[in-house]
């Protein structure tokens, strides 16, 4: 089956879906609607931004230091994320003290590793590291790494030798050090040195960037949803890229042109409005918010996460294996450990998680269990770490936990005869409204759209001067939105208005 990426880019947010042999295996949201002025590239993510920050506080007892980086929350660097500017070598594998990397009152440049979460801070790290196609930059480090998704030893050994070669070269930065990404198999010298040259190029406009700003700014933003996809999500093994929008895929085209030709062939406009609801996502990106996930046996997966960890708990349901018990365990947990993987990327859920699988008596089915888990988290982005199973039935994991789960970024804390449960907040109705406004409008060009919503809605999306200006672009048709008290928060209507009636004119 097709291997595609659809890219569906409305006036408050971007979503882009990688679907693999028919089904959604990631799932990105990015919101460009809603943010001051000033907090680096739009979107709600600030992950990977280089930020000039000052040092606020250094506490000795924790080996870490706060970082103002111009957010509400200053920012955590730890002393291992720090040691990169310690000013006495030769700690080995040990860490320095904190008080040798940073002093009270600093400007230090720094990397934002993992977004704010809750009530905590971003993580931050000065070993900052800058993305490009196929080789990752790191400035402050040398040596070359490989990416764990490289199995191929030859092929290891092969990029080793090359990408090690370009330290000092014309054109490549002299003592820094290269991470080799995946995508980067099979590519020759030319390639990987272009990409070398072309981040020695960006490096140095981000060093001449902090040299003149003011503390704390922001010095180096990611690319934008649209070029970012296309450099993280298309390999290779991607038959199409699907966009449906004829600006973003104009901005597609440029990036593709200059970064990855290969990929132009592969992009296409998708010819019409709805194009996630045509394709099952709509309803998939519902069902990611529910605990219950069905497994194809007739068994299911219930994950519940809190404050401390994430727990999932694997049940038979209907499902009896005529083979017996151990058979029927199996069968179920086998199901399981597939979907986990998956689930755990599309709700993009971190930290600590614990999965109570369904009791075994053969170890030789608990390691092939174990063995399907690793496989299931092997095509994830995000480090993860899976222990051994327990005598109980549980096996503990850690995924890096870098951005929201889905959950809380789309939905909140519900108020009032809902309370203990979870809403969506008002950002993603809205974005749900501004998608069925351009979809019908597209489907009735020219005639004006009648929309109703709450008021909570209605008045976020009135405050959103650039979406409603991206909105009137885009569709090229006259709307209204009208706030209707009463109404509960979720419900909103869109109607368009039918054409006039043109009078004969009677022939003389």
């Amino acid at each position: 089956m097709a291997n595609d990426v659809l890219i569906n880019v409305g006036p408050g947010e971007t979503r882009v879906a990688v679907i693999s042999d028919g089904r959604l295996e990631e799932l990105y949201i990015e919101r460009t609607a809603g943010l001051p002025e000033g907090e680096g590239r739009a979107g709600h993510s600030v992950l990977s931004n280089i930020v000039l920050g000052r040092v606020q506080r250094v506490l000795p007892a924790m080996q870490a230091a706060f970082v103002d980086i111009g957010l509400d929350r200053a920012g955590f660097l730890g002393a291992k994320e720090a040691r990169c500017l310690a000013d006495l070598p030769g700690f080995g594998e040990g860490l320095p003290p904190i008080t040798n990397c940073v002093r009270e009152g600093e400007a230090i440049l720094v990397q934002i590793i993992k977004d704010p979460i809750g009530d905590k801070g971003a993580r931050l790290s000065a070993n900052v590291t800058i993305p490009g196609r196929l080789l990752i930059l790191v400035p402050n480090q040398k040596g070359v790494a490989m990416s764990r998704r490289i199995e191929d030893e030859a092929e290891r050994e092969r990029l080793a030798a090359i990408v090690g070669a370009f330290d000092g070269q014309p054109g490549c930065m002299a003592g820094a050090g290269y991470i080799v990404r995946t995508v980067a198999i099979g590519a020759g010298e030319a390639e990987l040195r272009e990409d070398a040259e072309r981040l020695a190029l960006g490096w140095a406009e981000i060093e001449e960037k902090a040299r003149g700003a003011r503390v704390p700014s922001t010095v180096y933003c990611d690319l934008d949803p649209i070029a970012r996809a296309l450099r993280d999500c298309v390999g290779a093994d991607v038959d199409r890229v699907l966009l449906d929008d004829a600006a973003a895929l104009d901005e597609a085209r440029a990036y593709a042109a200059e970064a990855m030709p290969e990929v132009l062939a592969k992009l296409e406009l998708f010819d019409g409005p709805d194009m996630f609801e045509r394709a099952g996502i709509e309803e998939e990106i519902e069902a990611l918010l529910g605990p219950r996930v069905p497994l194809s046996c007739g068994g299911w997966i219930t994950i519940e996460t809190t404050e401390a960890l994430t727990a999932i708990d694997v049940n038979s349901g209907s499902f009896t294996a005529s083979s017996g018990l151990e058979e029927t365990s199996f069968r179920i947990n086998q199901d399981a450990a597939a979907e986990i993987g998956r689930q755990l990327r599309l709700r993009a859920i971190g930290g600590l998680v614990v999965i109570d699988f369904i009791h075994q008596g053969d170890p030789e089915n608990v390691a092939r269990v174990l063995q399907t888990l690793a496989m299931s988290l092997g095509r994830d982005r995000v480090p993860t770490q899976i222990s051994p199973m327990s005598e109980f039935g549980l096996v503990e994991m850690t995924r890096k936990r870098v951005r929201d789960p889905i959950v809380k970024f789309l939905t909140e804390p519900a108020r009032g005869v809902l309370a203990g449960g979870r809403v969506k907040t008002a950002a993603t109705i809205a974005n749900e409204f501004l998608r069925r406004i351009e979809a019908e409008a597209r489907l009735n060009p020219g005639r004006t759209v009648n929309c109703a919503a709450h008021p909570e809605i209605a008045r976020w999306i009135s405050e959103q001067a650039v979406v409603l200006q991206r909105l009137r672009e885009r569709i090229g048709s006259r709307f209204r939105i009208e706030a209707r008290e009463g109404w509960p928060r979720d419900r909103f209507d869109v109607a368009v208005e039918a054409p006039r009636a043109v009078s004969a004119i009677p022939a003389k």
